[in-house]
Parts: structure tokens; sequence; C-alpha cells
């Protein structure tokens, strides 16, 4: 399942919820340094789905905020019920 999300690097503390326009709004209190918020936001939306961060893939936007993730399906339970919550906030 591939899901667009919006990463806010340093946030008070991390965070999975909300919706920017058609991408889940993830915050972490990582800084956007070498890499640091992008594997914090990978680690936060495993989190948030309940499976372990290596089935979290980054498919793009490795230098954005705006990026594009895949969950690795096997590993997912009712992943689209899911992710329908956590737009909600």
């Amino acid at each position: 399942m591939r899901i667009a999300i919006r990463v806010k690097p340093g946030a008070s503390r991390t965070r999975v919820g909300g919706a920017h326009g058609d991408a889940l709004v993830v915050a972490v209190s990582a800084r956007a340094v070498d890499g640091a918020a992008t594997e914090a936001a990978l680690a936060a939306v495993a989190d948030a789905f309940g499976v372990r961060r290596r089935h979290v893939d980054l498919v793009a936007g490795a230098t954005s905020r705006d990026k594009v993730v895949e969950l690795d399906d096997t590993a997912l339970v009712d992943g689209p019920a899911r992710l329908v919550e956590l737009r909600a906030g």
C-alpha cells in the first residue's frame, strides 16, 4: 500500500495524524539534517500502522517534506481503515 505523507520536522513530539491535501501528516522531533527526519518519519509511520520499520520503504521524496512510502501489504492488518482513521486526526 502506497501512502503520501507530509513530514513536519522539528515538532515538540512525534505524531501521526491529520491531512495535508491527500497526504498523511507525520510530525517528528528530529531535524531535517542528514536524513534524520526522514528516518524518524518512516519509523513513526511503521508504529502508527503497527508494523516493523523494515516493512516501510521510502519510494519518493528523500529530500522533500512530501514523500511517498510503501507499506508491505503482507504485514498490514486492515491498513486502509487505519489510514482513514489517521487522516481524520
